[in-house]
Order: structure tokens, then C-alpha cells, then sequence
């Protein structure tokens, strides 16, 4: 059983994504990780050179910034980059520059793939999320956040990114059938500095937004603010990836939450509620198929 890592990035520097810690974190358990470099001039190209491993392949990409609607661009380059994964591995690992594998899931996520690879009904490995926001001390517990999503596909050239490229299906539009495992992924998208995660929104934006739409400029006195934008969140108790020790403990911002407050729509309180009492996720929309 042979797993390949695949992944793309851009202005990787200028935005600080832990890119390195990302692919660094599941390098013990591929044969191989493609990165696909997008068009910048930020450094990010020897940011992945530095990481100096030989499993390490990188690719080259030319973004079509056109592609302004829903985050099509970012399936387009997620597309890109699996396409240069080898026929002769069996699965396909995925990951953004802003999600990390904590070290003490590396072998289940192993004992699953083997368990699988033979298994034709089985498209994909799905995997819990943990959203971290605003520091590394506080992650999202609301509806707001997808709470599974698919990260492990085979690797059969029928199953293509989907939307923007938060999942996949098949180039039919069929949800993959999938099994959960007991992993999780810890996502960084929303833990900057205040001024660096206003700049990356802002810049990002445009992505989502539609053929002509121009960001407003950037203003460093106009910090993103991180309260009045949290719905929910809840202290994480547990522990961060030894590769994003380095990162964490160079931190130089504070940011302190209320985790009492909620701020729900009626409805989105009881379903709240029930999600917290029984563990299940009422109405959820779900890009997968569980079998």
C-alpha cells in the first residue's frame, strides 16, 4: 500500500500559512508529496525548497485569476496538483497549506488505509475537523464550521475536487463513498496576526466574489475583529502537533474570548444544544456518502 501527499500554494510567505508544518506532518507516512507552486514572488517556492526533503516533488503552477466565483480557482489548483500524483500509488493524501496532522494519528490513518485499499466501495477516508480560531487556544464549536470532510481519496482518476476544493467527488458529480477513522485534521486557516489574517481576507475575497469584483485596499488600521465575528467557541484542551510547536510558541498577538457568549439565531441555538448533548449533527449537509 503506497500513499502519495499532494497539496498547492501561493504567497505562502506573505500570507503565513504553515505550509511547511503541513506537509511536514504527514511526511512520515508517504512514499512521495507533490507540491504544486502557484505563480508569486513572495518566497514561498524556497520556503518549500528549504524543507530539503527527497520525498518532496514540486511542480509548477500559473493561477487563472479569472476564475472569480465560489473558489473555483482553488478546485482548479487542487485538480492540478492531484494530477501529478503516480498511477502506481493506491491513495491520495490531501491537505491545504492551513491543515496539520497531529503525529499521534499518523497510525491509525495508516491502519485505515491498509484496511481499505482493496475495498472497491471505498472512494475516500473521512476525517474530523478541528478549527482553530483566533489563537492556537480556542476552536469553533458552531455550525458555522464543517465538523468532517474527506482527505484520503483513491487514487482512480474518476474523483476531482469539488466547489472550492473544501471536498471531492467524481467527475459524475456522485458523493464519494467513504469511511470515517478515528483522525482528526487541525485547521489554522483563522489563527494570524490580527493585521496579516485582515490582509489575507481581503485579498482572498476576490476568489468568491465574481468576474470583476476588485477588493477594497488593505488598511493596517482596520484590524479584523476577531470577537464580534466568533459565533461560538470553545477552549481546546489538548495538544498541537510537535511541528507546530516552533510556530505556536513565537506567537505575537493576544487574543482572549468569552466562551459563554453565543451569538445563535434561535434555531441555530437548539440545534446547538442538541449537537452538544447527544454528539450528533442535526440537518448538516454532508459531501459524502458514509457507508
Amino acid at each position: 500500500m503506497k500513499i502519495c501527499g499532494f497539496t498547492f500554494v501561493r504567497n505562502a510567505v506573505q500570507y503565513d500559512y504553515p505550509v511547511v508544518e503541513s506537509i511536514t506532518s504527514i511526511l512520515p507516512i508517504v512514499d512521495e508529496f507533490v507540491v504544486s507552486v502557484g505563480n508569486c514572488n513572495d518566497g514561498t517556492l524556497h520556503l518549500i525548497e528549504s524543507i530539503g526533503s527527497p520525498k518532496i516533488k514540486i511542480v509548477h503552477s500559473i493561477w487563472d485569476d479569472s476564475l472569480k466565483e465560489g473558489g473555483l480557482v482553488l478546485a482548479v489548483e487542487t485538480d492540478k496538483a492531484l494530477a501529478h500524483v503516480p498511477a502506481g500509488y493506491d491513495w491520495a493524501f490531501y491537505l491545504q497549506a492551513d491543515e496539520v496532522v497531529h503525529e499521534k494519528y499518523l497510525a491509525a490513518i495508516v491502519s485505515a488505509a491498509n484496511k481499505y485499499a482493496d475495498h472497491e466501495k471505498v472512494e475516500g477516508l473521512l476525517f474530523k475537523y478541528v478549527h482553530f480560531y483566533g489563537s492556537y487556544d480556542y476552536a469553533g464549536d458552531s455550525r458555522r464550521w464543517y465538523n468532517h470532510e474527506i482527505r484520503l481519496i483513491k487514487n482512480n482518476r474518476n474523483i476531482i475536487s469539488y466547489k472550492d476544493a473544501q471536498g471531492f467527488r467524481t467527475k459524475q458529480g456522485k458523493k464519494l463513498q467513504v469511511k470515517e477513522i478515528k483522525a482528526e485534521i487541525y485547521h489554522y486557516g483563522w489563527v494570524r496576526n490580527p493585521s496579516k489574517q485582515n490582509e489575507k481576507i481581503s485579498a482572498f475575497s476576490a476568489f468568491w466574489n465574481g468576474e470583476g469584483y476588485t477588493p477594497s485596499p488593505y488598511n493596517e488600521e482596520q484590524q479584523w475583529d476577531f470577537v464580534n465575528d466568533a459565533d461560538s467557541l470553545e477552549l481546546f484542551k489538548g495538544t498541537h502537533p510537535v511541528v507546530m510547536q516552533k510556530r505556536i510558541a513565537g506567537k505575537n498577538w493576544n487574543a482572549n474570548f468569552d466562551t459563554s457568549k453565543k451569538r445563535f439565531s434561535f434555531k441555530d441555538g437548539i440545534l446547538y444544544r442538541i449537537e452538544k448533548l447527544t454528539g450528533k449533527r442535526l440537518f448538516a449537509y454532508k459531501n459524502y456518502t458514509v457507508i
